[in-house]
């Protein structure tokens, strides 16, 4: 029966609790005492209640701008937009904080929740990567600002995770126009080529290289087999040069039995062009 009796008792008491808690949270929001919302905002903080605290931030944070409390609750603020997943406007928030209280004992931590905010609005590489610029750029100054940082490393895990995803979208091009340039539409050869070789070079150390690499040589082929007599010659070499980089870089590439099919292909081209036909 006390057992029965616990049982019922406890929802009924946690019901309570929710109602009286949230009946609090009303009456304050609608109330004008400042104090009254500061300590009740940041008991909610500490709770991890950012939702209801973000809410009474956002109420009295004009009021404590200058005062002594404007930098615990500017931060709290922006920290609340972070943690409730509005990453717009925490990164807003956290520039704010950053530009009124630049020697600010959380300055480091702020600058860091910044960049990360920016980082997680970063979208998947096939998007617009004007987020994932701004993160880069935010995540690089806190690098360079604070080596020693207890952030860090995880800084520079990000920043290296948003520059692959840079990189893809950018090989991802490259690769497309090679497809397009597969169904004989030169032009598209001719701009594969061009650009996987400024990828390649803008990024040497890319985890995309050997891929790059192979679709340059597959795009300056299919534009070479495709030429005219005229322009035959010079496009066989450059493919031919293509082959040579990648198997300079990579000597036991996963892509060399193509490339080798390929080479061959170009020899005969030569050949035939030289009247010599085998």
């Amino acid at each position: 029966m006390f057992l029965k009796m616990r049982a019922i008792t406890f929802p009924i008491l946690l019901l309570l609790l929710l109602l009286t808690s949230c009946n609090e949270y009303q009456k304050v929001l609608k109330n004008t005492d400042v104090k009254a919302k500061y300590e009740l905002a940041e008991k909610y903080y500490n709770e991890g209640d950012y939702t209801r605290a973000k809410r009474l931030f956002e109420q009295i944070a004009p009021k404590y701008a200058g005062k002594p409390q404007g930098e615990r609750v500017m931060f709290f603020f922006a920290n609340s937009y972070y943690q409730t997943k509005s990453f717009y406007l925490a990164g807003y928030q956290f520039e704010r904080f950053i530009r009124s209280y630049p020697n600010s004992d959380k300055l480091q931590e702020a600058s860091f929740l910044e960049a990360k905010s920016y980082y997680q609005l970063s979208p998947k590489y096939s998007l617009d990567q004007t987020d994932t610029e701004k993160a880069l750029s935010k995540l690089q100054v806190f690098i360079n600002t604070y080596p020693e940082s207890e952030y860090f490393e995880e800084a520079n895990a990000l920043a290296q995770e948003l520059a692959r995803k840079k990189q893809k979208k950018q090989f991802e091009i490259g690769k497309q126009y090679a497809k397009l340039g597969e169904l004989y539409l030169l032009d598209f050869n001719v701009a594969a080529g061009t650009a996987l070789e400024n990828f390649v070079s803008e990024n040497p150390g890319t985890i995309y290289k050997e891929d790059a690499l192979y679709q340059r040589l597959v795009a300056l082929s299919n534009l070479a087999f495709n030429s005219t007599y005229s322009k035959k010659q010079e496009r066989v070499e450059n493919a031919m040069d293509a082959y040579k980089a990648l198997l300079k870089s990579y000597p036991e590439s996963e892509y060399k039995k193509q490339a080798d099919n390929l080479l061959k292909k170009l020899q005969k081209e030569v050949e035939v062009k030289d009247g010599i036909t085998k």
